[in-house]
């Protein structure tokens, strides 16, 4: 949703996830200990991330599918809870979103990555219907889970978040939120797009960032 928002009103698209997939993705293959802190950091400074419309490149090889599989999925809350991994990764969103007017997605975009965002958006569903929705998305890319699974993990890596020091889970006290069971992706893209008119000035200035928290070019270091 955030993707189709920021087509619709001619915005730049920022899917910030993928940045920590691409690290976890790469520490997994290089078999790393993820609880080695400092390690996981220095690969994070070194790994090579490009992140375009229809896809995520890591050191040139396309990953946009192998950075969704449930077993990064399990992997990710060790280097999302890195200070130093994040600290990397949101200090590389800001300078990929200077001067650009963008929309953002991710879990720390309204509170932490841009706290000064003109429009700020929490977008959610019960975890019932995300659990139903992620499913169909792995069964797209091939990928064989059942549904109790999904929402097990879904939950878990939730109550994890919310608990998070760095980058938790949780509403910016001025965002808006938006439920979106029993709604159509159409009807939700036509509330999002309504809010975000209603945020705009007359005249908007060209470095505005809107972050949603749910052939741009990106690395971190």
């Amino acid at each position: 949703m955030a993707k189709r928002l920021a087509s619709e009103i001619g915005f730049r698209f920022l899917d910030t996830g993928a940045m920590y997939r691409c690290v976890t993705l790469a520490c997994l293959r290089k078999k790393m200990d993820l609880g080695q802190l400092q390690d996981v950091a220095n690969l994070a400074r070194q790994v090579h991330i490009e992140i375009f419309e229809d896809h995520v490149v890591l050191d040139g090889e396309d990953v946009s599918d192998a950075i969704r599989t449930p077993t990064v999925t399990t992997s990710i809350r060790a280097i999302a809870d890195n200070v130093a991994v994040r600290e990397c990764m949101v200090a590389a969103q800001r300078r990929w979103a200077a001067g650009r007017d963008a929309v953002t997605e991710g879990r720390d975009q309204g509170t932490i990555a841009f706290p000064d965002a003109e429009c700020k958006i929490f977008l959610t569903a019960t975890p019932e219907e995300r659990a139903r929705r992620r499913v169909s998305q792995l069964l797209e890319l091939g990928v064989n889970v059942s549904y109790e699974e999904v929402l097990e993990m879904q939950n878990q890596r939730d109550h994890q978040d919310t608990q998070r020091e760095s980058g938790g889970l949780k509403p910016a006290t001025d965002s808006i939120m938006v439920w979106t069971d029993g709604m159509t992706e159409d009807e939700v893209l036509r509330n999002l797009v309504a809010i975000v008119e209603s945020k705009r000035p007359p005249e908007m200035k060209p470095t505005a960032t809107h972050s949603l928290q749910h052939k741009p070019y990106l690395t971190p270091n």
